[in-house]
């Protein structure tokens, strides 16, 4: 982003710690980095970050680390691991330090890092050693290109970091003013498409890597400079970007996006973000009807942006500094990430991206995956929050029965919060979050902060909602609420895996039960995940013969069992074969919401 500055006014040249990236060997899918230490102590010691911000695991990033050395001069000096990730250097004070090591780069997500002939990826956290003592000292990071294989176009790298010695295509040396602003960067690296727009006067840049030739790139680009600036507008106001208006927090932002045959995901940094998604999911060139993972993928590209603000600069007090050292707990996950889930579809209607229709399906999606998650009945979305590390990052096959999705409960909440207020006229969800903003000044927040903006906007406390609707376990008021913004609720029968309590895969003719939900019929009959549903076996009547059938998919059982409710379910059970009773249930539904009173809805969704 930008043009390169030159040496002479970088700060890089005032770094004292210098980092080189290699890619070493791309079939091995090797980075080689030497870290060179200007002034080392005496028993300096280095260590890789276990986990990466916004992505709540301890991911261990040190196993990727391989072949660690050190010299000075010419002299090899001896390295000691003192725990998992920390190592200590037996080194000459005030001597320059060189460290050589690899990292194998072969998770091709947003998280850590990736290497082959085709694309390079990491963030800092994953190639980066962390000088003890250092971190707060401008660092720099130098970037080489690769050879140029046979067949193979050159590869360009794209970084939102500030250029101090670059070439055309994007590879040298890049500053950062300490250690945080280096991992909070990722690389990308490949023959990737590339184009640029600018939101309110700030550039930005979009790069695909994987795309067909097919991805229209103008609608893409289109789309996300409309839904850029509708967040802007939605932080800084109409007159953001424009002379005496508001200024921006940022003044560049790059969009990196992976498309693969298969992945989802994003992950937020203060001045860019990396995607990945399907590339069937990416808009196609000349289609009267775009594809529906279209729309998706506009959320996430909403959600990520959304996270500029909230969460990369507003943020909890927990993550004031973060400890890469161990996970960093806090209770408001179901604001930073809950919210900024509520506002990402919201914000691309007000965009103009969808219409409301469009809108009311996805909010219907979220609210039955949250009433089909029993966790919600058993854990609070605050408490939740506190155990992303070890509940919502590690999900299992019980984790549906024991937690609930700060992501979809938080949205809920956060629509609560916004339709109350709406409902009493005396301000907006919008409000508190604008309200929130300018009182952190874009810094650190504590829940109180949340009950205080709230309080001064809707003029009254809102601790009894807060109580029940963030700590408690209580159902969320959501019916009433929508009814009284034009929005009516129908109950519609459930699909039967619902109807059963059953998450299933459907694949090669087989039945595979992943997940049995808490309190439903097939629980009371005895299934347990990784079952292999084969077949039922009807009650025999009288004057019949029993009959048994073998089913393939869970639809099958209306065919075999027409109005009967009752059956024996023939499971495969570590090979072994289980006849369990099981009783179709009556009364299971999910909600279906419509538009009653369109005018009211379009008010609430256009933000009028």
């Amino acid at each position: 982003m930008g043009a390169p500055r030159s040496a002479a006014t970088a700060t890089a040249t005032a770094a004292a710690i210098h980092y080189r990236v290699e890619c070493a060997d791309r079939n091995a899918h090797l980075f080689a980095v030497t870290l060179t230490i200007d002034r080392p102590a005496p028993h300096q010691r280095v260590s890789l970050p276990v986990w990466i911000p916004g992505s709540y695991l301890v991911r261990e990033f040190a196993k990727n680390l391989q072949g660690l050395y050190a010299k000075q001069g010419r002299r090899n000096i001896g390295i000691a691991q003192l725990d998992k990730c920390t190592w200590e250097v037996d080194c000459t004070p005030g001597q320059p330090l060189v460290l050589r090591y690899e990292v194998c780069a072969y998770d091709n997500s947003v998280r850590t890092a990736w290497l082959d002939v085709d694309r390079g990826f990491f963030n800092g956290t994953s190639l980066c050693l962390r000088v003890d003592a250092q971190t707060d000292t401008p660092h720099a990071i130098e970037v080489l290109a690769p050879k140029l294989l046979p067949g193979h176009a050159r590869w360009s790298c794209v970084t939102a970091l500030v250029g101090a010695t670059v070439d055309k295509q994007g590879f040298g040396t890049y500053e950062a003013a300490d250690y945080d602003e280096l991992a909070d960067n990722p690389f990308e690296m490949g023959a990737f498409w590339s184009g640029e727009f600018e939101a309110c006067g700030v550039p930005h840049r979009f790069v695909v890597a994987g795309a067909t030739a097919s991805f229209d790139s103008e609608r893409l680009i289109a789309d996300t400079k409309a839904i850029c600036e509708t967040e802007m507008r939605f932080w800084h106001g109409d007159k953001v970007g424009k002379r005496g208006g508001t200024k921006l927090p940022f003044n560049r932002y790059v969009f990196m996006l992976n498309a693969v045959d298969d992945g989802y995901g994003g992950l937020e940094h203060r001045h860019s973000t990396a995607l990945i998604c399907t590339r069937r999911d990416l808009p196609q060139l000349g289609a009267k009807k775009q594809p529906e993972g279209y729309t998706t993928l506009m959320g996430l590209i909403s959600h990520e942006y959304f996270h500029t603000w909230n969460v990369k600069r507003m943020r909890p007090a927990e993550f004031a500094r973060y400890d890469y050292t161990r996970e960093n707990h806090t209770q408001l996950l179901w604001l930073f990430e809950g919210f900024t889930s509520y506002y990402d579809d919201l914000l691309l209607r007000r965009a103009g991206r969808i219409d409301d229709a469009t809108y009311l399906r996805l909010i219907n999606k979220t609210i039955n995956q949250v009433m089909q998650t029993p966790g919600r009945l058993v854990q609070s979305v605050a408490a939740a929050s506190f155990d992303a590390w070890v509940k919502y990052y590690r999900q299992d096959e019980q984790t549906p029965n024991g937690t609930v999705s700060y992501y979809t409960k938080g949205a809920l909440v956060a629509m609560c919060f916004d339709l109350t207020l709406r409902s009493e006229g005396k301000g907006t969800l919008d409000d508190v979050m604008r309200l929130l903003w300018t009182k952190s000044a874009g810094g650190p927040i504590e829940e109180a902060d949340v009950a205080k903006a709230l309080a001064s906007v809707g003029g009254r406390s809102y601790a009894s909602e807060i109580a029940q609707w963030v700590h408690s376990t209580d159902e969320l008021p959501l019916s009433g609420l929508l009814r009284a913004h034009g929005i009516a609720t129908l109950d519609d029968p459930a699909q039967r895996a619902q109807e059963l309590g059953l998450r299933v895969t459907e694949t090669n003719g087989s039945v595979q039960v992943k997940v049995v939900l808490r309190g439903g019929a097939a629980e009371a009959a005895g299934f347990a995940a990784h079952d292999e549903w084969i077949g039922i076996e009807l009650p025999t009547r009288k004057g019949q013969p029993t009959q048994a059938w073998r089913i393939t998919k869970i639809e099958d059982l209306a065919l075999y069992l027409g109005p009967q409710k009752k059956m024996i379910a023939i499971v495969a059970r570590d090979r072994r074969l289980l006849r369990l009773p099981l009783t179709l249930p009556t009364g299971v539904t999910t909600w279906r919401l419509f538009a009653k009173d369109a005018a009211l809805t379009t008010k609430w969704l256009t933000g009028s």
